[in-house]
């Protein structure tokens, strides 16, 4: 009986793998456990398949491209009731595997993290702004939005009870996999622990597969995709607030406060662009409740569930008042000789309410077209 399987997901890692084996069974030796080793090939086009097969290593191939992909595949496969699993570039502390297995029997955790954060990061094996921008600022909208306690969400050295991550059904295939994996583990209310390791330089050769930018932006789509309600209620408050403050503003006029002229067509300026950014907020939050599980505001369901002849009279009736705001512009330009439009303050307030009232159309027929789609 095997106590524990551990993955490597590899991509042309001839340079590397075999270090990364004889390391992990260096470690494993005097331990009393029994593992078995599965290296989740890619599709390499070295030698890294028979490599692993020399070592002792069970090889599985993943034909679908991509880290998330990769691991997937060599979890769903493993023999281990626990699968721990760590990027194949001889970063990870693989000494840690033992006590990272050992904690997570012992706490009966669905998951355990080694947090390279909270141990000792070699200099130069981890990049600036990974260190003290990306990763802080991804583990602290994964702990917001989803209750969590980590202070490593990108570490790619972790452990997981195979019957739980089955269940939670990890959808990606790229490397956002390290935030979904997280993301629904909270969600389901998964015990999830850390221990302290550390992070040492890349010993590969070649340039890594990770690409800042992209995959930091992958990570932040699939944390906001996973909770519509972060801007959900932000957008709603933005499009209500900025509208509100549209009609004080033409109420009460321009008017001096401690030294500063407000409530002019500067303020109304800043609000028509804050109004029509709240509105293209609140839809795409609406667009992706489409998708997920989570309860909507009841307004929300309200435009989700809206029926197909109250949907056409609202269309109609946001393009008749556009197109009278257009005619009553017209007229009383022409009333002018097209001269000498002086009307900017509620010019702007009008075109406020007229752009608020056409997104709203176009989300709403957005949102229904999406739904037709399903």
């Amino acid at each position: 009986k095997i106590d524990f399987s551990f993955v490597f997901p590899c991509l042309n890692e001839e340079d590397v793998l075999p270090l990364c084996i004889e390391e992990l069974n260096s470690n494993l030796r005097n331990t009393g456990y029994k593992w078995e080793i599965i290296v989740a090939d890619n599709g390499s086009s070295d030698r890294s398949p028979e490599i692993a097969l020399s070592l002792g290593a069970r090889l599985v191939h993943v034909a679908r491209r991509g880290y998330g992909a990769a691991l997937k595949e060599g979890i769903l496969s493993a023999e281990g009731e626990y699968v721990a699993f760590a990027d194949c570039d001889g970063s990870y502390c693989l000494e840690d595997t033992a006590s990272l297995f050992s904690k997570a029997i012992s706490e009966d955790a669905d998951m355990a993290i080694a947090s390279r954060l909270r141990g000792r990061i070699e200099s130069g094996a981890m990049p600036f702004l990974h260190r003290h921008l990306g990763t802080p600022v991804l583990t602290a909208l994964i702990n917001i939005l989803y209750g969590g306690h980590l202070s490593d969400c990108n570490s790619g050295f972790r452990c997981v009870r195979k019957s739980a991550f089955e269940r939670w059904k990890i959808r990606s295939d790229g490397m956002e996999f390290a935030s979904e994996l997280l993301i629904k583990a909270l969600k389901d209310k998964a015990k999830i622990l850390e221990i302290v390791s550390g992070l040492r330089k890349d010993k590969r050769s070649r340039e890594p597969h990770l690409r800042t930018w992209r995959d930091g932006m992958r990570h932040l789509l699939f944390i906001i995709s996973e909770k519509p309600q972060a801007i959900e209620i932000p957008g709603l408050c933005l499009l209500a607030g900025t509208s509100f403050f549209q009609i004080l503003a033409l109420i009460v006029g321009p008017t001096i406060l401690m030294g500063l002229n407000i409530f002019d067509y500067h303020t109304h300026a800043i609000l028509l662009m804050l109004g029509i950014m709240g509105a293209q907020a609140y839809f795409l939050a609406t667009s992706l409740f489409l998708q997920s599980e989570e309860k909507p505001l009841r307004l929300t369901q309200a435009i989700i569930h809206l029926d197909e002849a109250q949907l056409f009279a609202a269309l109609i009736l946001s393009g008749i008042a556009c197109v009278l705001f257009v005619a009553w512009l017209f007229i009383v330009w022409a009333s002018r000789n097209f001269y000498n439009l002086d009307m900017i303050n509620p010019l702007l307030v009008f075109m406020h309410f007229i752009s608020v009232v056409g997104f709203v159309s176009i989300g709403m027929l957005g949102i229904h077209i999406l739904k037709r789609l399903k």
